[in-house]
Protein backbone atom coordinates (compact mmCIF):
# COMPACT_ATOMS: atom_id res chain seq x y z
CA UNK A 1 0.00 0.00 0.00
CA UNK A 2 1.70 3.19 -1.25
CA UNK A 3 0.94 6.66 0.41
CA UNK A 4 1.57 9.79 -2.44
CA UNK A 5 2.39 12.90 -0.95
CA UNK A 6 1.64 15.85 -2.87
CA UNK A 7 0.60 19.35 -2.19
CA UNK A 8 -2.87 18.62 -1.96
CA UNK A 9 -2.26 15.76 0.90
CA UNK A 10 -3.64 16.79 4.74
CA UNK A 11 -1.52 15.49 7.30
CA UNK A 12 -2.74 15.81 11.04
CA UNK A 13 -0.98 15.99 13.97
CA UNK A 14 -2.73 15.80 17.87
CA UNK A 15 -1.92 18.69 20.21
CA UNK A 16 -0.96 15.53 22.34
CA UNK A 17 1.37 14.50 19.93
CA UNK A 18 3.09 17.33 18.81
CA UNK A 19 3.69 18.36 22.56
CA UNK A 20 5.42 14.66 22.82
CA UNK A 21 7.60 15.58 20.33
CA UNK A 22 8.56 19.11 21.13
CA UNK A 23 8.98 17.36 25.00
CA UNK A 24 11.22 14.52 23.37
CA UNK A 25 13.57 17.13 21.41
CA UNK A 26 14.06 19.21 24.04
CA UNK A 27 15.29 16.53 26.64
CA UNK A 28 17.68 15.29 23.64
CA UNK A 29 18.83 18.86 22.67
CA UNK A 30 18.95 19.30 26.82
CA UNK A 31 21.02 15.80 27.40
CA UNK A 32 23.66 17.37 24.62
CA UNK A 33 24.66 20.54 26.12
CA UNK A 34 24.93 18.44 29.41
CA UNK A 35 27.11 15.88 27.95
CA UNK A 36 29.15 18.54 26.15
CA UNK A 37 29.78 20.59 29.27
CA UNK A 38 30.78 17.33 31.57
CA UNK A 39 33.22 16.61 28.28
CA UNK A 40 34.66 20.01 28.90
CA UNK A 41 35.15 19.56 32.61
CA UNK A 42 36.88 16.59 32.49
CA UNK A 43 39.15 17.99 29.86
CA UNK A 44 40.18 20.21 32.38
CA UNK A 45 40.69 18.05 35.49
CA UNK A 46 44.06 16.81 36.14
CA UNK A 47 45.32 13.34 34.95
CA UNK A 48 44.88 10.58 38.17
CA UNK A 49 48.11 10.14 39.71
CA UNK A 50 49.13 6.26 40.87
CA UNK A 51 49.37 6.09 44.08
CA UNK A 52 52.74 5.18 45.83
CA UNK A 53 50.57 2.64 47.39
CA UNK A 54 49.05 0.95 44.09
CA UNK A 55 52.27 1.04 42.57
CA UNK A 56 53.46 -0.59 45.64
CA UNK A 57 51.27 -3.61 45.75
CA UNK A 58 51.49 -4.14 42.03
CA UNK A 59 55.08 -4.40 42.15
CA UNK A 60 54.59 -6.93 45.16
CA UNK A 61 51.94 -8.84 42.86
CA UNK A 62 54.37 -8.98 40.06
CA UNK A 63 56.99 -10.15 42.26
CA UNK A 64 55.32 -12.56 43.80
CA UNK A 65 54.16 -14.03 40.29
CA UNK A 66 57.88 -14.54 39.41
CA UNK A 67 58.88 -16.27 42.87
CA UNK A 68 55.86 -18.71 41.89
CA UNK A 69 56.51 -19.15 38.77
CA UNK A 70 60.44 -20.12 39.86
CA UNK A 71 59.43 -22.23 42.26
CA UNK A 72 57.58 -24.15 40.19
CA UNK A 73 60.49 -24.47 37.32
CA UNK A 74 62.46 -25.83 40.13
CA UNK A 75 60.33 -28.44 40.57
CA UNK A 76 59.99 -29.71 37.55
CA UNK A 77 63.57 -29.45 36.84
CA UNK A 78 63.32 -31.89 39.94
CA UNK A 79 60.83 -34.25 37.82
CA UNK A 80 62.76 -34.12 34.66
CA UNK A 81 65.93 -35.15 36.27
CA UNK A 82 64.62 -37.97 38.38
CA UNK A 83 62.78 -39.21 35.03
CA UNK A 84 66.50 -38.44 33.30
CA UNK A 85 67.95 -41.02 36.73
CA UNK A 86 65.01 -43.91 36.01
CA UNK A 87 65.61 -43.82 32.28
CA UNK A 88 69.13 -44.32 32.53
CA UNK A 89 68.68 -46.86 35.20
CA UNK A 90 66.07 -49.17 33.00
CA UNK A 91 68.83 -48.62 29.97
CA UNK A 92 71.39 -50.22 32.09
CA UNK A 93 68.91 -52.95 33.51
CA UNK A 94 68.04 -53.61 29.60
CA UNK A 95 71.99 -53.79 28.46
CA UNK A 96 72.86 -55.82 31.30
CA UNK A 97 69.62 -58.22 30.66
CA UNK A 98 70.39 -58.30 26.47
CA UNK A 99 74.87 -58.49 27.75
CA UNK A 100 73.81 -61.54 29.60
Amino acid sequence: MATEVSKDSKFTLSLETAGSIAVTIAMIVGMWYTLQADIEEAKKLPEPEVSRMEYDLKDQMVRDSIMNTEEKVEKLEEKVDSVKEDTRSINETLLNMNNN
